[in-house]
């Protein structure tokens, strides 16, 4: 019997230099998401995508339309090489974009357009130094919670990324970060800051929440035409209506990624495809929802991988 697949999409962190350069020499489709995207863009997005330089590429304004176009390009590779409809879709954080582009619920132009806003909206919400996140491995979310409560000291310091696993970023002010990192030691936690340049997913993002509201309010969006689930509700939005209150709200609150995991996994999917670079997201979804296999369906080698199991 055909697997019951799903399909999530990587957020930023996941992009690297060399990302779909091998979808876009082996398949004609992932060249043209290239240059549809390009077009509406007018950067030279592959070149950066697949040349770097890595320090470029990792500003937020690239790397959000850079890792969008990689992992819809390897989503028409997957569903044309393979015919795949998956049962569902969701993406953690700037994934989500993408699993609304691949859904049809957004044009690919109108969503790198919105990304390098958002971006850039995100950027400059906060002055460099004053905003941090930090990884929280080991604690469970309600007690991470209780820390950042305890940390905050009058400043902003809360969950950003329910990663499920024992994982929880954390994002606010540098100073409260700092305090929650050394509280997080002292329960025999490990915390550790990130290489982050602005603290996401927190009340901090709030200029750039109305920044994309703003953006946004002339951005047509359609019915999803696969189920979406959105890690802001942990839920599938299926009206056109909900998705730009969602995607405004998505950047100030933080990722649900554990509920969503298992919202996904109670549909009944028996497999979930990583449709972008890396393997992050195959590696979380393992430890929230074990009975889920993963396979990463980045790149040339992933796509065979998933070719193969959807014909077992």
């Amino acid at each position: 019997m055909r697997p019951v697949a799903v399909c999530v999409f990587p957020g930023q962190g996941s992009q690297r230099v060399g990302m779909a350069r091998d979808l876009v020499e082996a398949f004609p489709v992932a060249r043209r998401t290239f240059e549809e995207a390009e077009d509406r863009l007018g950067t030279g997005l592959s070149r950066l995508c697949f040349s770097g330089p890595e320090e470029t590429l990792r500003l937020t304004e690239h790397a959000q339309p850079a890792l969008l176009t990689a992992s819809v390009a390897a989503y028409r590779v997957l569903a044309e090489s393979t015919g795949l409809v998956p049962a569902a879709l969701a993406g953690h954080s700037l994934g989500e974009w993408s699993a609304l582009v691949a859904a049809g619920a957004l044009d690919l132009g109108d969503a790198v357009v919105g990304v390098r806003e958002r971006g850039r909206l995100m950027q400059e919400a906060v002055p460099p130094g004053e905003g941090a996140m930090a990884a929280v491995l080991g604690l469970d979310a309600d007690v991470v919670a209780a820390l950042c409560a305890e940390a905050a000291e009058g400043d902003v310091v809360v969950p950003a990324n329910l990663n499920g696993g024992g994982q929880v970023v954390v994002a606010g002010h540098a100073r409260a970060v700092a305090r929650l990192v050394a509280l997080g030691t002292t329960r025999k936690a490990r915390a550790q800051l990130l290489p982050v340049s602005a603290p996401f997913h927190c009340p901090l993002m709030a200029p750039a929440a109305d920044g994309l509201a703003r953006h946004l309010a002339g951005v047509g969006f359609r019915e999803p035409r696969i189920p979406v689930f959105t890690s802001v509700e942990a839920r599938p939005v299926r009206a056109a209506a909900e998705i730009r209150e969602l995607l405004v709200r998505q950047v100030t609150a933080p990722v649900r990624w554990d509920e969503t995991v298992r919202a996904l996994a109670a549909t009944g999917a028996t497999v979930a495809f990583e449709v972008g670079p890396g393997r992050v997201l195959s590696g979380l979804v393992k430890r929230i929802a074990p009975g889920l296999a993963t396979v990463p369906a980045g790149d040339v080698a992933g796509i065979e991988s998933a070719r193969g199991v959807l014909a077992a």
